[in-house]
Formats: structure tokens, C-alpha cells, sequence
């Protein structure tokens, strides 16, 4: 019997989404004003345990946005992991600012916190840990940091909703944080993004800027004292969000069962590794990554890849480290020659399909494959 495709990720819309945009639909308010704007951003506040959420339309302009607010521009310097997507220093680039970047840890494949002091130098302004597939940067030290160097944190949240570290949410420990709702996200609004912060004036900053610097009070009279960005929400998206953040915890639930059957149906294959889950973390797990030792499995992560494909099950490659990007070293960037942990990452890292919506059937169907192909010397 022919086996579905199984992707590697997709959207569980399970809950009010159809409700939800229909009213929105039907009320009319269907751009960037309308009930669910607020309803959405204040949620999602909530569940990150923050006063402000200003909802965006995608996660790299949650970035940039965040990093207009904290006054980061040309001349400054940003620390940011040379393990992510290209969003994160793309985020810094918009500033004028330039991402300087730090290895990964092995094990965690974050953010290396033990390299962080020795790249801050008197331009350096701000750091951007980036919780890499779910889970959540060791910010205690990185905060520490931030304190002795006056430096300010924006966390790149894009991929951990709902994870925590020491019990308090991801988009909590920074002076601000980034989410991302594209589709293949824990919670999704098909396209969006979302600045999250306990401070007042940092939250103004984002509603002003993100609004062609309109004023946030009084009339709209098409007088403009700063340059700022269209980056708004439409309500139908907000609609979306609301729905999905109702059904959070639940996504978060069904990504940690779904990764401990993969760890379950993988524990004796020599050669895959999994990503570390460190005793003060919820990880969410937003991609089931693995690292493929070629040498103890007897296949590259590439040839797993192909193979798999054979059997309708897609994956995906790692990250590219952020050394290796022809745009930043064309923009200004200049790079370490050791990067060592992230080339590791990149040459040998693949997620396995992560969906909410899979079934433990599914997994095991991915995990027989997956041994199958295992070559015993």
C-alpha cells in the first residue's frame, strides 16, 4: 500500500481560524484595523508572559523593528549566533549595523555563550541569541553579559512558542523578543510576525515605526517627523493568530510527544544525534534535526536525504552558516576562519518531518526507513 507524502512541516489549523476570519470577513475589517489585531497581540502577550505584543507581518520585520526600537543603527555592532537563518543578520543589516558572529554549541547548537565577551568590543550594542529549533539560549550568563557591558538583548524567538528556560517563557528574558508565524511554525498566521517586550516606551516605538511613523494619538494629518516602516498586520491574519494561540499549548504538546517517539524508534541507531535538552529547558521541539555521523551510519546526511525522498518523506538541510553567505560578506561582514561546530551543523544536520498533526504511525513509518537504510560494517 502507497504510503502518503508526509512533509516536512505544515500547519495544524484545527481550532476558530474558520470562525474567526469569517467574522472578520463579514464585519469588513479585513486590513490592519479590526477586533483581532488587539486580541491576537494581547494573547500572545499573555502567553509569553509580557504587557506588549505588536503584531507585524512577518517575523524578520519583528526584527528589525525590535532592533529600530532599541536604537541600534549604523556603526553599531551586533552579536549574533553564525548558526541561524539568514533573517537574524539580515534583520541587523537593515540597520545599518553590522552582525558580528559567534560559533554554536555542540550539543544545544545555540548560541556559544563562552564566546560571547570576547567578541564585544566598544561598538558592540546589542546581542540577539537566537533559540535554534525550539530550544531556548542559556540567557543567564548571556543577561550577565549585557549588565557589565551595557548591552541590550533582543531575543530571535522565530521558533521556540511556548518553549521556556527556568520556567519563564522565550520572549521574556530580553528587553525585547521576535516571533515568526509562517506556516511551518509551532503556531502560524500563514505570513506574520510579532515584537513582544515589558517596556513601555520600547512597545511605542514599534507601534509608531511600524506605522509609517504615523502618530499613535490625534488626527492623521500626513505630516511625518521620522522614517518608518509599512509593516502591519492585516486583521484577517490576526484572526488566524488568535485561533492558533488558543490551541498553543495543545501544538506544544503534540511536538514534544512527537519528538520523544522519535527518540524512542531511534534510540538504538548508531550514528543519528539528536539535539540536547538541557535540564533548565522546555524545548519545543519546532524541527525534529538530526546530525548524521556518515562514518557510524554508513550514509551522508545527503544520501539519507535522497533516500528518504524515495519514500515520499520530505526533509530539509540545516542552516548555512551565516560565515559562508555571500551577502554578508558583500555587505561588509568579516567573518572568523572557526566556525567549527556550525560547519559540523551544516554539513551533516536534517530535519525530519515535525508537523503537529503527525501521527505516531507516521513517525514510525519515518524511523523503519530510517534504519533501514542504516549499513552495517
Amino acid at each position: 500500500m502507497k504510503r502518503r507524502f508526509i512533509p516536512v512541516c505544515e500547519p495544524l489549523l484545527d481550532g476558530k481560524e474558520r470562525e474567526y476570519v469569517l467574522d472578520a470577513i463579514e464585519s469588513g475589517w479585513i486590513s490592519s484595523s479590526g477586533k483581532y489585531i488587539a486580541a491576537f497581540e494581547n494573547k500572545f502577550a499573555e502567553y509569553c508572559g509580557v504587557k506588549h505584543g505588536i503584531a507585524v507581518c512577518n517575523g524578520t520585520t519583528a526584527l528589525h523593528l525590535g532592533l529600530v526600537a532599541l536604537g541600534i543603527g549604523h556603526g553599531d555592532e551586533v552579536l549574533v549566533p553564525n548558526f541561524t537563518m539568514i533573517a537574524s543578520a539580515f534583520a541587523v543589516c537593515y540597520t545599518g549595523a553590522v552582525p558580528i558572529f559567534i560559533d554554536a554549541e555542540p550539543d544545544t547548537w545555540n548560541i556559544d555563550v563562552n564566546k560571547i565577551e570576547g567578541k564585544i568590543t566598544k561598538k558592540t550594542k546589542a546581542i540577539m541569541p537566537v533559540h535554534i529549533y525550539g530550544h531556548p539560549c542559556d540567557m543567564n550568563p548571556i543577561n550577565a553579559l549585557a549588565q557589565k557591558y551595557g548591552l541590550k538583548i533582543i531575543e530571535d524567538a522565530a521558533e521556540v512558542h511556548g518553549s521556556e528556560y527556568y520556567g519563564n517563557k522565550c520572549g521574556s528574558l530580553g528587553d525585547v523578543a521576535a516571533f515568526s508565524f509562517f506556516a511551518n511554525k509551532i503556531a502560524t498566521t500563514g505570513e506574520g510576525g510579532m515584537v513582544v517586550t515589558n517596556d513601555d516606551e520600547i512597545a511605542r516605538r514599534c507601534r509608531y515605526h511600524k506605522n509609517l511613523c504615523f502618530p499613535l494619538t490625534g488626527i492623521r494629518n500626513y505630516q511625518h517627523s521620522d522614517i518608518g516602516f509599512n509593516y502591519r498586520m492585516s486583521n484577517l491574519h490576526a484572526a488566524i493568530g488568535l485561533a492558533q494561540v488558543e490551541r498553543l499549548d495543545f501544538y506544544v504538546a503534540r511536538r514534544r510527544s512527537n519528538h520523544a517517539l522519535y527518540r524512542k524508534y531511534l534510540h538504538d541507531t548508531s550514528g543519528i544525534l539528536f539535539q540536547a535538552e538541557k535540564q533548565w529547558a522546555k524545548n519545543v521541539f519546532w524541527m525534529n534535526g538530526i546530525v548524521v555521523d556518515s562514518m557510524l551510519f554508513g550514509m551522508t546526511r545527503d544520501e539519507l536525504a535522497l533516500s528518504l525522498k524515495e519514500h515520499e518523506i520530505d526533509t530539509r538541510p540545516f542552516f548555512v552558516g551565516m560565515h559562508k553567505q555571500e551577502a554578508l560578506l558583500k555587505y561588509g561582514c568579516l567573518p572568523d576562519k572557526n566556525y567549527s561546530t556550525t560547519e559540523w551543523l551544516t554539513e551533516n544536520g536534517l530535519y525530519l518531518p515535525s508537523s503537529s498533526n503527525l501521527t505516531e504511525d507516521d513517525i514510525l513509518w519515518i524511523c523503519e526507513n530510517i534504519n533501514s537504510l542504516k549499513r552495517t560494517s
